[in-house]
């Protein structure tokens, strides 16, 4: 869904922060995109996420395929939080 140029996902994906015991909301294509740059691991879901966010700010691909790359890639990293 874009709102005011912003593709918002249907429900936030919470990662882990460099802060012990907080927690960030990703709830945008753009957010995930500034996160994923922050994150010091980068695997394989990582990069596919990454070329997610790209797509969707050039048209190509939905918000929400983007969040499920993004908490593909959080997943494998081990920054997903339930």
């Amino acid at each position: 869904m874009r709102i005011h140029g912003v593709l918002w996902f249907s429900t936030p994906v919470s990662v882990k922060t460099r802060q012990p015991g907080a927690r960030y909301e990703v709830n945008n294509v753009q957010a995930a995109a500034e996160n994923l740059l922050e994150w010091p691991r980068r695997g394989r879901h990582w990069n596919k996420a990454v070329q997610a966010c790209l797509a969707a700010l050039a048209g190509d691909l939905s918000p929400d395929d983007v969040r499920t790359a993004f908490e593909t890639a959080a997943n494998e990293e081990g920054m997903l939080l339930d």
